[in-house]
């Protein structure tokens, strides 16, 4: 028995959560990140929070932590020089692409900097069949003359990637074991280690980025490990991945690509488990923290998986959470743009400087400032005291904009909100109606510092009745490492029509990939009864360029297996594309297997429910804007930990905590559920 902990470092602040296994208890923590070192503010957060709760470090019995590093990297192009090696004749491939502009109507937009120079890009004599017949044997005397060449240009990593290495690896295999003799210092990604799927160009493109963040995440890795020993730590530190399960340092050092999502896919993990618990297994995450917004659907209680997706230009081909990111934060910049208009984000003013109400020196208003004028945020501190605010800059920086604009100062902050909820709401569309779900069949779930403080604006603007706000919802990121698995993902492609013949080559397919999930639960310690395997098969009309997953049936494979798959298939791809092709040819593709390690973790408890009375909670009234009246309205001030399970409030309302605050709107209810949730509901 001891403290679970979870960390999660967002590019504003780190968040801190501790859980005592003996008694259930749960204790948050918040401290500024440090984007110089991220290290830095995680080991601050932690030595404070256990230092609040009275514990030394040894008591930690698990370390859990999601990180921005390698996005960051990725985004601000500050990986490492790298180098590629790959079949003769196609160095191109990386900058060719798929010959999309990023924005089909956009004659002017860039393509993002490609992350290897021409120079770097290095060709050898070999050469792969579709078929695994080798038609060029690989010219090993190329491979070591190649890496030579590579190691006098200074490079610290190299990506090996040749055709149809995911079908025949043995080129690739070879080449990384002359390149590990040549350059024993360098960081070197294979792809059919990476990705062993078909597509060459996203294939390669993984393989690169991982090169490229490889000795970024090692670096902080290490310091953040030494960091965690000289606190007394002893437990095994893990990082999450993507696909929102976690892995051990020495494995995400080796696999930063897998990382590019780390820190909001345990969001979208606590979500999950809260969401179950409480009855709302359909929800839309809302995750608004002081840089981005993300957002996902879950749907019967389960968030949808993606195999391949692009971040921040970069095609990635490994397994994440669907979620969906835009530059909407509390940090966002407003400005008004060359036709005049009221613009907010992408620009962060991110941890330092900061909103300007933080008083570091910028001068650009953000979203918190407009909260900060209006009254929905503390005009004096947040952090429950800790973090000093000067509402007198932010009204200065709004006015500033408001001249700009030819409008009054609250008009104008009003506006601020009113542009960045239009901004979420459109993600929102993207993963939900653009997706075939209906929003309004959802419950909005907010967390994240900013989110509850938008979340009841969002909701209209999207017609979702219901709200839920977790706890403590500016840490839930960092609850839902301790809410997860250990998790890994295994691929293989092989492209065969769905038919009888098609029984033999999945069984040898995911027999394959079986043996690989055997020998991952074995590395990382996990008993037979601990471990779970579910399989999937990527499918599509023959000719059709992009695969839906489809489950595959319990039990042995036969034909009824092959039929169960195309009702699947079918079903799937009404519901995406709103029509099925009779008589047309389905192809089986990339079958996959997710191998899950079951692990111990944090019990949520319900609480007895209390009486409706909130009047306990009840701490005063701030005076607030609401354009509703179109003027300031003194609304009623709650504290959240003072609020019972059972307790009810009318809106208008404010409430508010350590790590966030909550607005109810007027015509809107609030009560507090067994599990401490806030359920907010619009009157019908």
């Amino acid at each position: 028995m001891g403290w679970r902990v979870g960390v999660d470092s967002g590019g504003t602040f780190t968040d801190v959560c501790l859980f005592d296994e003996a008694t259930g208890r749960i204790a948050v923590w918040k401290v500024s990140s440090t984007p110089d070192d991220p290290s830095r503010g995680i080991a601050q957060g932690v030595a404070e929070g256990i230092g609040e709760i009275g514990q030394p470090a040894a008591a930690i019995a698990y370390f859990g932590h999601g990180t921005t590093v390698a996005t960051n990297a990725l985004i601000q192009h500050r990986g490492v020089k790298t180098g590629l090696v790959t079949t003769d004749g196609f160095r191109d491939l990386l900058e060719i692409g798929r010959q999309k502009r990023p924005d089909l109507y956009d004659l002017q937009t860039d393509k993002p900097p490609v992350l290897v120079a021409r120079d770097l890009r290095l060709q050898v004599p070999e050469r792969i069949g579709h078929d695994g017949s080798v038609e060029t044997a690989l010219d090993e005397a190329a491979v070591r003359e190649a890496a030579r060449a590579l190691k006098a240009a200074g490079v610290a990593a190299v990506a090996v990637c040749f055709l149809y290495s995911f079908v025949r690896p043995e080129h690739e295999a070879t080449a990384r074991r002359i390149l590990a003799e040549e350059l024993p210092d360098v960081f070197i990604t294979a792809s059919h280690a990476i990705a062993p799927e078909f597509r060459e160009f996203e294939r390669l493109s993984t393989a690169v980025v991982n090169a490229y963040l490889g000795p970024v995440m090692q670096g902080y890795i290490r310091r953040l490990a030494e960091r965690l020993a000289a606190m007394g730590m002893v437990a095994t530190p893990h990082l999450t991945q993507s696909n929102g399960g976690v892995i051990g340092f020495e494995a995400a050092a080796n696999m930063p690509v897998r990382m590019v999502l780390s820190g909001p896919s345990t969001g979208v993990v606590g979500a999950q488990a809260i969401g179950r618990l409480s009855g709302f297994p359909d929800l839309i995450t809302f995750d608004m923290g002081g840089t981005s917004t993300d957002v996902a659907l879950l749907q019967g209680g389960q968030a949808r998986m993606a195999s391949e997706s692009i971040i921040h230009g970069y095609p990635i081909k490994a397994p994440m959470l669907d979620i969906h990111t835009v530059g909407a934060g509390g940090g966002s910049i407003a400005f008004v743009d060359s036709g005049g208009l009221l613009k907010v984000g992408p620009r962060s003013a991110g941890a330092h400087p900061g909103p300007v109400c933080y008083g570091h020196g910028n001068q650009e208003a953000t979203v918190t400032d407009a909260n900060v004028v209006l009254g929905t945020l503390h005009p004096t501190h947040l952090l429950a005291g800790r973090m000093p605010i000067q509402r007198e800059l932010a009204v200065a920086a709004i006015d500033r904009l408001a001249a700009q604009l030819g409008m009054d100062r609250m008009a104008t902050a009003q506006g601020v909100l009113s542009v960045v909820t239009a901004n979420m709401a459109r993600a929102i569309r993207v993963i939900s109606v653009q997706r075939g779900h209906d929003p309004r069949d959802y419950t909005l779930m907010a967390f994240g510092g900013a989110g509850p403080l938008h979340a009841a604006r969002l909701a209209r603007e999207l017609d979702i009745a219901r709200v839920l706000v977790p706890r403590n919802p500016g840490i839930l990121c960092a609850m839902g490492l301790l809410l997860t698995d250990l998790r890994a993902d295994f691929a293989t492609t092989r492209l065969t029509a769905l038919g009888p013949a098609a029984l033999g080559v999945m069984d040898q397919a995911f027999q394959s990939l079986r043996e690989e999930a055997s020998a991952w639960f074995t590395q990382e310690h996990i008993g037979p009864a601990s471990q779970r395997i579910t399989c999937t098969v990527d499918m599509r009309y023959a000719g059709q360029n992009y695969e839906l997953p489809v489950a595959l049936p319990a039990g042995a494979l036969g034909p009824a297996t092959l039929a169960q798959l195309a009702e699947g298939f079918a079903e799937a791809h009404r519901r995406l594309y709103g029509f099925i092709a009779e008589g047309e040819a389905v192809q089986l593709v990339t079958f996959r297997i997710e191998a899950t390690g079951v692990v111990r973790k944090a019990e949520l408890r319900p609480g007895a429910l209390h009486g409706a009375d909130a009047s306990a909670a009840r701490e005063g009234s701030r005076a607030v804007w609401l354009p509703e009246a179109k003027s300031m309205v003194e609304m009623p001030l709650y504290a959240r930990d003072r609020l019972l399970p059972g307790n009810r409030l009318e809106g208008p309302a404010i409430i508010d905590q350590m790590d966030s605050t909550t607005v109810v709107l007027p015509g809107s209810t609030a009560r507090v559920d067994a599990y401490d949730n806030l359920i907010l509901e619009a009157a019908a």
